[in-house]
């Protein structure tokens, strides 16, 4: 399955100043896999270890002896070690003590070694009082497969590529067909083992039990590794998102949780969740000004799953209510369609997603974002209805320079307002940034 990740991990070898890379991210969205394509592809050979699988792997970082360390794993990989022929691959990082520190050894005493690490957990070895090596590592997120992606596992190389460089003619004369293979995303979603699955032919009902199987994993790593008093209160967070999003005002309700909840008693859960990939969490701007991030109100969010597959699979939702009706857009308050915007900037490196709410007034933005030192505001449209109240108010009052109503129609482009079709929003904004 070609990534887009791989480019970021080209610009990463190349680099000069590359550092000993964390590729970060929750459990089973394609980390090892992309890695271990990336060095078949890109050297002459992978020194490839797997702490949770190698028991001499625990003494590994006793020392931050560089040397020592490269010797036994040229001993436990049974790989000679060339510096800049071998990538070294060290998955699972965070079931051995001190590997995350040592990468800051690793930057010192042998930066010209290819270094990159992988783990599902690694965001919360923070928890665990690990030494985070600031400064020391680069760092790259990798999500859920984006829908241009899907297109291309599924065979679809055509139109990912006509999406992917906005050929907008090519796509508005196709739209109605991508439009299909969008209810088909929503179901199947991005978790690359149920693309597979999908590939392989397997019927729906049962990617639905992949997907399920992939939730309860998500869980029982966390039980595993989070504060007995806190297991309880990050499930309830985590069975709560589906209901959150599902209401008109999407805005975290800690309410809905228990009665009398407050934002103290769950805020350590929810950065659990966070730091485990599983959740995204958009916060609100006071005022939708550049730069939006001085604006940040980090007491009034919304919370996303990372992926819509996993999403309908919580909702329990039917196959033929995704695939063979666009009702599902409009359905829970347009939840899924919000989900999957957010969900679609959020592949996008470097790109911060905030929401507006004007105070004292019936007015919200779904998203804004920063593009060109510039803040657009994005309205996620559920159906074909392109009525957009608060974002016309939003235009007249604030006179932005672009905004941007993603919907269920063809691409049309105006002076200010671009309607955007769901499916293209990732790579409409993408090609904004660049």
């Amino acid at each position: 399955m070609d990534r887009q990740i791989l480019q970021e991990l080209y610009h990463w070898k190349s680099n000069p100043r590359r550092k000993p890379l964390i590729l970060n991210g929750a459990r089973q969205v394609g980390k090892t896999w992309i890695l271990k394509h990336f060095g078949t592809t890109c050297y002459d050979n992978v020194a490839y270890l797997n702490c949770d699988k190698e028991p001499l792997a625990a003494n590994l970082f006793e020392d931050y002896d560089v040397h020592r360390i490269i010797r036994m794993l040229e001993v436990l990989t049974k790989t000679q070690i060339v510096a800049g022929k071998t990538l070294i691959l060290i998955d699972e990082l965070q079931e051995v003590p001190r590997g995350l520190h040592a990468l800051k050894y690793f930057a010192e005493d042998a930066p010209e070694q290819h270094v990159a690490v992988a783990g599902s957990l690694l965001g919360l070895m923070l928890h665990e009082g690990e030494n985070f090596p600031v400064g020391k590592v680069n760092i790259l997120q990798m999500h859920p497969m984006c829908f241009t992606e899907f297109l291309k596992a599924i065979g679809e190389d055509q139109l990912s590529s006509s999406l992917r460089a906005g050929e907008w003619q090519i796509t508005n004369t196709l739209h109605e067909k991508i439009n299909r293979l969008l209810r088909l995303y929503l179901y199947v979603g991005g978790m690359p083992e149920a693309v597979q699955a999908y590939c392989d032919q397997v019927p729906l009902h049962e990617i639905r039990t992949i997907q399920n199987e992939i939730l309860t994993t998500y869980i029982n790593d966390l039980s595993k590794h989070a504060p007995k008093e806190q297991v309880i209160r990050i499930t309830q967070v985590f069975q709560s998102i589906p209901a959150q999003i599902a209401k008109e005002n999407k805005k975290f309700i800690f309410g809905l949780l228990k009665k009398g909840a407050r934002a103290k008693e769950f805020e350590i859960a929810i950065q659990w969740l966070l730091d485990a990939g599983i959740v995204h969490k958009v916060c609100q701007v006071s005022k939708p000004q550049a730069p939006l991030s001085f604006y940040e109100e980090y007491d009034a969010f919304k919370l996303f799953l990372l992926d819509c597959g996993l999403l309908g699979a919580m909702n329990a939702t039917d196959a033929s209510e995704v695939t063979l009706t666009e009702k599902v857009f409009e359905e829970y308050n347009g939840a899924l369609t919000e989900q999957l915007v957010l969900q679609e900037l959020k592949c996008i490196p470097d790109l911060s997603v905030y929401y507006y709410t004007k105070p004292n007034a019936k007015q919200e933005i779904d998203f804004m974002i920063m593009v060109n030192n510039q803040a657009i505001p994005v309205e996620a449209k559920a159906g074909e209805n392109l009525q957009a109240k608060s974002l016309k108010q939003y235009i007249l009052e604030n006179n932005p320079t672009k905004a941007i109503k993603t919907s269920l129609m063809p691409f049309k482009s105006n002076e200010i307002t671009d309607n955007v079709p769901l499916y293209a929003i990732a790579n409409y904004v993408r090609l904004m940034v660049h």
